[in-house]
């Protein structure tokens, strides 16, 4: 019997044009990276319009951060100057457990860890024995936060992160593509056209000209003009989870120190962040209408702000989940086109990263494959769904009872993956961390217990050390801390030598 040959194989299209729809922090972070690292085997455009604003309130990172700008080989201090940039310790939840309870949700790690067993079993068995003081006492990251100190320290001794301005970010970005290559035009977006295959081909501006590629990277916000409007790719609605589905957002002028941690305050129908800048202080509330109105949100924030208002307040909306998928056909959609976290703990400019460090892990030069756009997709899906659940885990883990929305949030189901690791913590003091997982074991462990939950029992490895061993093993990792620490300058008067701001904007080319 002959054997049936196989059927002709399509021919792919080689991907040798990138066209990027959309400026702002997401396109241009798209564009440093690609371009850093494949500009001179690929023609890539950025389309912008000066005329469409960005949302621009994602001030606040996190250190995966530092590793970003390695890659595109950036100098920190010219960084952190051109963008008015402070540095970020961590995170202080004020009101969240209940209306009084303030902690940090600090980076870095707590303690030092045995094989069998986490610091925290270590810490509970010194804790039941009268030995041990704060969670926080043993995490370097906190201490200095708590200290408003900061200095680099030898051996990368201390995790840090960047309270910046976005739109400083956007333009250094730029500046640093362009001397790559890329190419910025100036237009808005009249029209996707797509081949006769159902794959996108072209940009059409409203001038009628057509930016024709071969992969395009949607970076359109909310409005995903090319993932969800053009090839239709449907949205998941999370807010069953996350109530919040509105923000307002203000600048003012600082009036005091920077503190190197962003404030997050509980309200009874969301909360506030602030971010200090070099220059001023970034405001905003996020709430739900569901459980109030504008007007009220934006008399709690105007009622809690320090100093000049620099900006008038601007409303946003939002709705919290993520696409069905993000890469379809030649469209990947990254930022607010892909989906959106509300910023209660910095994960924006993250995902951003990852969605383009992924990206050119998979770059598909010599034609789009759909074993890697399932694969990508699969990835980002299980990235955004961890930092959900560690996000659902503040508003449902409280013992707050002044309002409706945090009793609905506690009673709430919550999904099964977080109620797995809430369990396993309460029964066991346990904790892991997946494959590709963001949040370290260290952060489920600070939040959980800043919001109320203490393990029943810890691991019989705490139970081998006498008092006296257990005692001089606490005593002697925040004995060290503290002394590290007192070496530490002020985190203000650290800034202004390292790297103090400066006016920088890039020129707009004519």
């Amino acid at each position: 019997m002959t054997p049936t040959p196989p059927a002709p194989s399509v021919p792919r299209q080689p991907v040798r044009r990138v066209v990027i729809a959309g400026g702002g922090t997401a396109g241009w972070m798209m564009a440093a990276c690609i371009a850093k690292h494949l500009g001179k085997q690929l023609d890539i455009r950025l389309v912008e319009s000066d005329e469409i604003g960005t949302v621009g309130v994602g001030e606040a990172t996190i250190p995966t951060m530092l590793t970003f700008h390695q890659l595109l080989g950036l100098d920190e201090r010219e960084f952190m100057a051109a963008t008015q940039a402070t540095i970020k310790l961590g995170i202080q939840f004020e009101g969240w457990r209940d209306r009084d309870a303030t902690y940090i949700h600090a980076f870095g790690s707590t303690g030092i860890d045995h094989w069998t067993a986490g610091f925290q079993h270590f810490w509970m068995k010194g804790r039941e024995r009268g030995l041990a003081s704060d969670y926080g006492d043993y995490c370097l990251e906190l201490r200095a936060a708590q200290q408003h100190r900061f200095a680099h320290l030898p051996g990368d001794g201390i995790n840090y992160a960047f309270h910046l301005d976005a739109s400083l970010y956007g333009a250094f970005l730029r500046r640093f593509s362009e001397g790559f290559g890329v190419r910025r035009i100036e237009g808005r977006i009249a029209e996707v056209l797509l081949r006769p295959d159902g794959d996108l081909r072209a940009l059409k501006l409203q001038d009628g000209s057509e930016i024709e590629g071969d992969l395009f990277v949607d970076c359109t916000g909310m409005r995903s003009v090319l993932l969800g409007q053009t090839l239709g790719v449907g949205y998941q609605d999370w807010s069953h989870w996350l109530p919040c589905d509105s923000a307002i957002a203000l600048q003012t002028a600082s009036v005091r120190d920077a503190v190197p941690y962003t404030r997050a305050i509980a309200h009874p129908w969301g909360w506030q962040w602030q971010i200090p800048l070099q220059h001023r202080v970034g405001n905003g509330v996020v709430f739900s209408s569901r459980y109030t109105d504008d007007d009220t949100a934006r008399a709690a924030l105007l009622g809690n702000i320090e100093g000049e208002v620099l900006t008038p307040h601007r409303v946003i909306r939002f709705k919290p989940g993520q696409r069905d998928v993000v890469w379809r056909r030649n469209c990947v959609a990254v930022g607010l086109a892909s989906g959106f976290l509300e910023p209660l703990e910095s994960t924006s400019i993250h995902l951003i990263q990852r969605s383009a460090i992924r990206l050119l892990q998979m770059f598909p030069k010599e034609g789009i494959r759909q074993s890697d756009i399932d694969e990508y997709n699969a990835q980002m899906r299980h990235e955004l769904e961890h930092i959900r659940d560690f996000i659902v885990l503040h508003y449902h883990l409280q013992q707050r009872t002044d309002s409706p929305m945090w009793r609905d949030l506690r009673e709430m189901p919550v999904p099964a993956s977080l109620r797995h690791r809430l369990d396993l913590f309460r029964e066991t003091g346990r904790v892991f961390r997946g494959p590709n997982e963001l949040f370290t074991e260290n952060s489920w462990i600070q939040v959980m217990l800043g919001q109320g939950l203490m393990p029943e029992q810890h691991h019989p490895t705490a139970d081998l050390m006498s008092d006296r061993e257990l005692a001089g093993f606490l005593g002697g990792i925040k004995t060290r801390i503290d002394q590290t620490v007192q070496q530490m300058p002020g985190h203000q008067q650290y800034i202004a030598r390292y790297a103090p701001g400066t006016q920088w904007r890039v020129p707009v080319p004519a």
